[in-house]
C-alpha cells in the first residue's frame, strides 16, 4: 500500500514508522521541516514539506496513486478538509481523520469520514485506570460516539432471558462473562447469577440502561 499522512508530530511520526516496517510505502506531509527529524534517520520514507490539503503537496507525496490517507494535524479544520480533499478531489478509498472535537467527530462519521477523537477516548482511558471503580466504560470507540459499559442488573433478571433486558433496555448486550470465560450471547442466553453483563450504548442512553437493569422485573415485584 501507498500511504500519505498529514501531520508528523507525535501520533504522525509513530504511524508513519510503523507503516514503514510493514513493508509500506508512505509520504508524510507538514509544514514544518523540523518536524521530520521524529521520523529518525533511517526513515525510508517519503517527507514532504506543504500544507495537507494543497493540491500540489498532496501530488508530490502521491496521492494520486494513494491506497489510504490519514489526516493526524494537530487542527481540527486541517484534518478535516484535507481527508475532504484527499477523498472528495482524489478518490482515496481509505480516509481516516484526527478529531480533537467529539461532536464534530459524529458529524464527519456521518459524512462518511471515519475519525479518531482522541480527547474523550484518552480520558476515559486514563479515568479507568485511575478510577477502576467508577463506572466509566469498558471500552469507547474512536469517535466517542459508542461504549462498552458494564451493567449490573437486580437479583430478579436472574432466570430471565437475556433478550428480554436487552428489549427493556433498548440495549444490546454485547458479550457477558461467566465463570470466567467471555461468552457472545445467543437467541436462548438465560442470565445466570454470577454473570457479568456488558452492554453497548450511547452517553444519553447509559444512564437509562443502568436504571432499568437494576430495577424489579415488572411481575416480579
Amino acid at each position: 500500500m501507498h500511504v500519505v499522512i498529514m501531520g508528523c508530530g507525535r501520533v504522525g511520526a509513530e504511524l508513519a514508522k510503523h507503516l514503514v516496517a510493514r513493508d509500506h510505502s508512505v509520504a508524510v506531509i507538514d509544514h514544518d521541516p523540523e518536524s521530520f527529524r521524529r521520523l529518525g534517520a533511517d526513515f525510508d520514507g517519503q517527507s514532504v514539506t506543504g500544507i495537507g490539503f494543497n493540491r500540489d503537496t498532496l501530488l508530490e507525496a502521491g496521492i494520486t496513486r494513494a491506497d489510504a490517507f490519514a489526516a493526524v494535524s494537530s487542527g481540527d479544520n486541517s484534518n478535516i478538509i484535507a481527508a475532504r480533499v484527499a477523498r472528495e478531489v482524489f478518490n482515496v478509498d481509505t480516509v481516516v481523520a484526527r478529531i480533537y472535537d467529539s461532536e464534530r467527530a459524529i458529524v464527519y462519521e456521518r459524512l462518511g469520514i471515519p475519525t479518531v477523537a482522541t480527547v474523550r477516548w484518552t480520558a476515559d482511558r486514563f479515568i479507568r485506570y485511575l478510577i477502576p471503580e467508577e463506572n466509566g466504560p469498558v471500552w469507547r470507540d474512536p469517535t466517542a460516539s459508542v461504549s462498552l459499559i458494564e451493567v449490573h442488573v437486580d437479583a430478579s433478571w436472574i432466570g430471565q432471558p437475556l433478550k428480554s433486558l436487552e428489549t427493556a433496555t433498548g440495549a444490546r448486550v454485547g458479550y457477558f462473562m461467566r465463570f470466567g470465560l467471555g461468552t457472545l450471547p445467543t437467541e436462548s442466553t438465560v442470565i445466570q447469577d454470577g454473570d457479568q453483563l456488558y452492554m453497548l450504548v450511547t452517553d444519553d442512553t447509559a444512564g437509562t440502561v443502568r436504571e432499568v437493569a437494576a430495577s424489579v422485573v415488572e411481575g416480579n415485584e
